[in-house]
């Protein structure tokens, strides 16, 4: 593919391919540059520990913060200079991602949570699946290789329940839904219209680009606990919400296949055949 480069095997880099190529890894170099939008809201202690894992080859780093009462802005630009800080307006999860994906950049997205959970280092698995052929690359704690420090029981059933809803009723191959460490090319926001506050972002995302036919690539992902602080996820209460996205998404489903079933185009076509 036109994205990937392998270096020369004699070490001599020609200079107009390093001004335009990104060493990701010893055998991999990319054109697209790629963004990574972390929301925030009073986690000026997690941060060193996210901004430690991140790769220095990204191209940009955007801290969405949600009106936080510590020092997570100063803490943010005192550990990458660069980093691009946004406000959010509104209030959730979901609200700051689509706040944080309208201020980046770059030709690849990718999501990462701020409470020191996701290693940074996975980064380039994600990249590498969508410079390989992947529109979405989807982090899955439970696909082979992947794991997680930082889920209860109640919390893997209620997942698995949601997960196996969404793959039957929307054709999908998930082994995870509720995970929010995921990376996509830019284009898919046009496709997939964002349009919630919460944590079921994360699901509606997934849902979506099932929808929309994009091309989907599991990357196992290995989420660990939280470092400080406590989490605002509600097992029960996000649970119930993400159930309500999952069947919303069905519902328009249907009325969508019923609209096409009776447009008048269709039908006009269909006498033609006849």
């Amino acid at each position: 593919m036109s994205s990937v480069l392998r270096p020369p095997s004699s070490g001599q880099q020609d200079p107009s391919i390093a001004a335009h190529y990104r060493p990701i890894s010893s055998h991999l170099a990319i054109t697209p540059p790629v963004s990574v939008v972390i929301p925030a809201m009073n986690e000026a202690e997690n941060l060193p520990y996210v901004f430690k894992t991140l790769p220095d080859w990204i191209h940009e780093v955007v801290l969405v913060d949600g009106n936080s009462t510590d020092d997570t802005v100063e803490v943010a630009r005192s550990l990458w200079p660069g980093v691009k800080v946004v406000e959010q307006h509104g209030k959730g999860k979901g609200d700051a991602l689509i706040t944080g994906f309208e201020a980046c950049s770059g030709d690849i997205i990718v999501m990462v949570d701020a409470d020191g959970s996701a290693d940074g280092g996975e980064i380039v698995s994600y990249v590498s699946a969508l410079v390989s052929g992947a529109d979405f690359a989807k982090g899955s704690r439970f696909a082979n290789g992947g794991g997680t420090d930082d889920m209860t029981f109640i919390r893997k059933l209620g997942n698995w329940a949601l997960c196996t809803v969404v793959n039957r009723k929307f054709g999908a191959r998930y082994t995870d839904l509720c995970y929010g460490y995921n990376a996509f090319w830019r284009h898919c926001l046009d496709k997939i219209d964002l349009d919630c506050t919460g944590f079921e972002v994360e699901t509606l995302m997934n849902i979506r680009v099932v929808k929309a036919g994009l091309k989907v690539q599991e990357i196992p992902s290995h989420e660990y606990l939280r470092i400080h602080g406590t989490s605002n996820l509600r097992a029960v209460r996000d649970g119930f919400r993400v159930l309500k996205v999952i069947l919303k998404e069905r519902s328009n489903r249907r009325e969508l296949r019923r609209q096409e079933q009776h447009s008048p185009m269709l039908d006009t076509v269909r006498g033609e055949l006849s």
